[in-house]
């Protein structure tokens, strides 16, 4: 059974950092692609960073909105996957959310399967 857990969301000012975990079980780490999303209230969820690993590389990418902003990577040897947020903005409040998807990483997320509860994400000006 899959399981997926964020934490490390909470309440920040602008200009604040955050570290976002995931703690994934039940996948085998090598052939999924792991993302990171956001939903503002009455928004569309909308990919952050995904991280995908082929062979010895590791490939990202990233929203326009927090590219230098936010750095995504993963634990090799486990299962973990973090989201580092530095200069969080207001409009980053959100709720974040981890998952996953067998195969190629994709930016939609209907494309992918497994989904964590969420972590709120508040910055205030």
């Amino acid at each position: 059974q899959v399981h997926l857990v964020e934490s490390g969301g909470g309440s920040v000012q602008t200009g604040s950092s955050l570290r976002l975990l995931c703690d994934f079980s039940g996948l085998h780490y090598s052939g999924y692609c792991m993302g990171w999303f956001h939903q503002a209230p009455q928004k569309e969820r909308e990919a952050v960073a995904t991280i995908d690993r082929g062979g010895s590389t590791t490939y990202t990418d990233y929203a326009d909105s927090v590219k230098g902003r936010f750095t995504v990577s993963r634990d090799p040897a486990g299962n973990m996957v973090y989201l580092q947020m530095n200069n969080l903005k207001p409009e980053d409040t959100a709720k974040y959310y981890c998952a996953a998807r067998y195969g190629v990483c994709s930016d939609s997320p209907r494309n992918f399967r497994y989904w964590g509860q969420g972590t709120q994400v508040t910055v205030s000006s």
